[in-house]
């Protein structure tokens, strides 16, 4: 599981990076960097040309969208050493009935019966 997410974050990473440099080639306007594509060419014009990068730029977007959700269901669980033993402990509370009590603590013979504070 844990190759699995890695693998999906360095795509996410490189999909993150190639719709910046699509996002920087483009131009609100329609000229830019796509315009220079295009001069060469007069069969793909400026307008396919932005057409073409939109295209790229929402799948792009939509990719990782979608990426970042199975991300998400990819992450490994992580079970610390404390988690364990705590599961363990409390299995053997419930299996044994007696409460753990740690030998070095003075656990009182009776317990008062009045709380403190109230001295009459």
């Amino acid at each position: 599981m844990q190759a699995a997410y890695v693998t999906v974050s360095i795509i996410i990473v490189i999909l993150s990076v190639l719709l910046t440099l699509v996002v920087l080639i483009q131009n609100s306007k329609g000229g830019g960097l796509a315009a220079n594509f295009a001069a060469g060419n007069q069969a793909f014009g400026v307008r396919q040309t932005a057409d073409f990068l939109e295209k790229i730029t929402w799948g792009l977007a939509t990719s990782i969208l979608v990426l970042c959700v199975v991300a998400t269901f990819l992450i490994p669980n992580r079970h610390t050493s404390g988690s364990k033993l705590r599961e363990a402990i409390e299995q053997q509370v419930t299996t044994e009935g007696t409460p753990i009590v740690n030998p070095e603590v003075a656990v009182p013979a009776e317990l008062p019966t009045t709380p403190e504070g109230e001295n009459n």
